[in-house]
């Protein structure tokens, strides 16, 4: 998992609520394997035709979103079902961090494990960001994880908060199974240690 620091880009504003699951990722695609397929399936159906060719008037087939790293959202994005791939869709798409008033659950938590920063600011705050990102198409936003700070197109700092194991396995990028492997040795040791203190418990060889 790669690493999330500091990130510094083109935002795009996703101006809509209830931005669910099943629009990141169509029911239809969620068997894909895991790679650069998924740029074209995040909102494939918003997206594309039934022939495949672009909707020119989407905003993520539009220059300069095309480029985009950060996006800010409606509330509720990413409710639904708990579907891994929606994730995958984003960050196929070269989306790191998403910035909405609230977010599903299970997205959320999906978001953290594979390298994506969901970042909740209040409702207000982001309906501000949206406005500004449309007024100045392609204006950029940083999203800095060490200082826990948005700051917005016009230069103003927005402070979030993310629970602190999470926050150092992004900065890391360590998933859970990365993060468990690094105490392999103590786990071994702890297990020898009751071997010979329990022997009656272990199992017969």
């Amino acid at each position: 998992m790669e690493p999330f620091t500091t990130l510094s880009g083109i935002a795009v504003p996703l101006d809509e609520a209830n931005l669910d699951t099943n629009q990141l990722c169509p029911t239809r695609f969620n068997k894909v394997a895991k790679g650069p397929r998924f740029r074209d399936i995040l909102l494939h159906d918003r997206r594309f035709n039934a022939d495949g060719s672009e909707k020119p008037d989407y905003i993520l087939n539009q220059e300069p979103y095309r480029q985009a790293v950060i996006a800010v959202a409606g509330r509720n994005f990413g409710v639904g079902s708990s579907r891994e791939t929606a994730v995958f869709g984003l960050m196929g798409f070269g989306i790191r961090s998403v910035i909405a008033p609230n977010f599903g659950d299970i997205f959320y938590n999906n978001s953290l494990k594979n390298g994506l920063l969901p970042v909740r600011l209040p409702g207000p705050t982001v309906e501000t960001l949206i406005r500004q990102l449309l007024a100045r198409p392609g204006a950029t936003m940083t999203v800095d994880l060490p200082e826990q700070v948005v700051t917005g197109p016009d230069g103003a700092r927005h402070r979030f908060e993310v629970a602190p194991l999470s926050r150092k396995r992004l900065l890391r990028g360590l998933d859970e199974i990365a993060h468990t492997q690094e105490y392999a040795g103590a786990i071994r040791r702890f297990e020898q240690s009751q071997a010979s203190a329990f022997p009656w418990l272990q199992p017969a060889s």
